[in-house]
């Protein structure tokens, strides 16, 4: 028994589990994978170039073991062991999507890009204007403080910069943009009314925070920060919630159900497998919050059948498994550059500059809904290039000493609507290793985020040649669903509880006493990335929780 169950530990888990056990609830932290202790188990941090497997690259047991989370872009021997083997958690594509999953304490905090930006009122009133999917239940001033409040925990490296359609933020200092981003900012400002590039706002310490070490340029994020420099649950939030005494972690454990009581009329604990032993658990708690990952989550409603609940959890909307989003990217255009050659950077730094959606602010001025941004990565070519190019001798070797060509790339995220035929459900004729059904996702982007892509092109295209380049690309990479890892959706809020399963807290409509708080949630994608909304919703439902158990109204 415990005050507090919170399930899975990554972006938002790592939330719950800190704010739960800050406001003195004896909290029990469920992971489906093993612990990775910070620093401790990050095996390849340190580790040169030639002295990984293969170069780095992949073995063709590594292509069988993992056909989907190799198409992460940073995917290699340095940082597949924060991946799910896909052969042991296999699911159905029904159209094509990339389910991008790691199952370790600190999930995907271990593995995210970090990029930061709120979400702004034209964000979370686009539904209700354009009468797509529900409204949201909350506006962006319900919201600020507690963007305000994970911000300076977490330390987010950026600048204000005055713009409505993202707001501004609490920042320590930004990492400073290299000579040929600061020749773009001018030549796009200048040319493009409206348009802005800037410095990505991303949780990555320019100095040090809370604890943790600033970031030494060396770009190797994904294979975990011995410095705590990057936002992961593992450096930041469970360091906080273990100094609490009030935090017990159960790796190894996946949710089969939540555990409904007829007689009580409440949702009383989780029962969950050991994933070594095979044996079943029950826990107990007055509260509960799934924060599995969006479909894992979802995954964990659809399992969780009782005479109550026939069709899943907390499902008396029927919604559940409904209104699948992930954001379209991928398009967008590449230039390299004859000039600034006597220049050249400090370290490699891992972060980007951002261009913010520019499209249909004011008035609807594209012949599509909404809009989107660009990531840009502005660098020059080093040694690395040799890897995949013919060479031999001394002059070669010599080429690769210096620094190669400026280049910059450009690439769109686009806002994906809800859509009711987008889903996951259970395919209970397939089973896993533990006996649960496997899920099946069912997802495509829409006309509205398909009519995006030539714009999102030419936008890039015409941005990039405002600088003189020598030569401007089109990247016409196509956008599968899953791809940018960020699924939404599937368990949205609303204020209406026949359309949606969690009211303006997150908290299930059909139970009061459980809360959903990452990305199944979400009604809409914007086209920012999330995980900074992930936990401010996330702590904003913490303390509306602790407040209804004081007043009685959860037991």
């Amino acid at each position: 028994m415990y005050d507090a169950i919170v399930v899975g530990s990554g972006i938002s888990g790592g939330w719950a589990a800190k704010e739960l056990c800050e406001k003195g609830l004896k909290t029990l932290l469920l992971e489906r994978g093993r612990d990775v202790k910070h620093v401790k188990d990050y095996p390849t941090a340190n580790l040169d170039p030639w002295e990984l497997p293969n170069r780095n690259m992949l073995s063709q047991e590594d292509m069988k073991n993992y056909p989907v989370q190799r198409t992460v872009y940073h995917f290699g021997q340095d940082d597949k062991h924060f991946f799910v083997k896909d052969t042991e958690h296999p699911y159905t594509q029904e159209k094509p999507f990339w389910w991008i999953q790691g199952n370790q304490v600190g999930g995907k905090s271990l593995l995210w890009s970090r990029h930061t930006f709120r979400w702004s009122d034209l964000d979370f009133e686009a539904n209700a204007k354009e009468g797509v999917g529900v409204d949201w239940p909350i506006r962006y001033k319900e919201i600020a403080p507690w963007y305000d409040y994970v911000e300076r925990f977490i330390g987010v490296s950026g600048k204000n910069e005055g713009l409505p359609q993202l707001p501004d933020g609490q920042f320590i200092p930004p990492f400073e943009m290299n000579c040929l981003e600061k020749h773009l900012k001018q030549t796009i400002e200048e040319k493009f009314k409206g348009r802005n590039l800037i410095q990505s706002r991303m949780a990555v310490l320019t100095q040090p925070h809370n604890g943790r070490g600033k970031c030494m340029s060396r770009n190797l994020c994904h294979r975990g920060c011995p410095y705590g420099a990057y936002f992961s649950s593992n450096s930041s939030t469970l360091p906080a919630a273990y100094a609490t005494g009030n935090l017990t972690l159960r790796p190894f454990s996946t949710v089969e159900s939540v555990i409904w009581d007829n007689k009580k009329n409440k949702a009383t604990g989780v029962r969950i497998i050991d994933t070594e032993t095979m044996k079943t658990y029950e826990y107990f708690a007055p509260v509960i919050f799934l924060n599995a990952s969006a479909l894992a989550t979802t995954k964990i409603l659809l399992q969780s059948t009782s005479d109550r609940f026939p069709n899943g959890f907390a499902n008396d909307s029927g919604v559940v498994g409904h209104y699948l989003m992930d954001h379209y990217s991928g398009p967008g255009a590449a230039a390299q550059f004859d000039i600034l050659k006597d220049k050249y950077y400090f370290g490699q730094r891992s972060t980007s500059v951002y261009v913010p959606r520019f499209q249909n602010l004011q008035k609807k001025d594209r012949p599509f809904n909404r809009g989107y941004a660009y990531e840009v990565y502005v660098s020059r070519a080093e040694w690395t290039r040799g890897y995949h190019g013919a060479g031999t001798g001394e002059a070669w070797k010599d080429s690769l000493s210096t620094p190669g060509p400026w280049g910059a790339s450009m690439f769109a995220f686009g806002e994906c609507l809800p859509d009711y035929k987008n889903l996951v459900y259970l395919d209970k004729d397939k089973k896993d290793k533990w006996g649960l059904p496997i899920l099946n996702i069912e997802m495509e982007y829409g006309e509205n985020e398909k009519s995006m892509r030539p714009t999102m092109i030419s936008d890039a295209m015409e941005m990039l040649q405002s600088g003189g380049p020598v030569s401007v690309s089109e990247i016409t990479d196509a956008s599968v669903p899953g791809m940018t890892i960020h699924e939404m959706g599937t368990a949205r809020m609303g204020n209406d509880p026949k359309t949606s399963v969690l009211n303006r807290f997150n908290q299930c409509h059909d139970a009061p006493n459980v809360f959903i708080t990452d990305g199944a949630c979400m009604d809409s994608t914007a086209c920012q990335n999330p995980s900074l909304t992930y936990m401010a919703l996330t702590a904003r439902a913490c303390n509306y929780a602790v407040e209804e158990l004081k007043k009685g109204n959860i037991k």
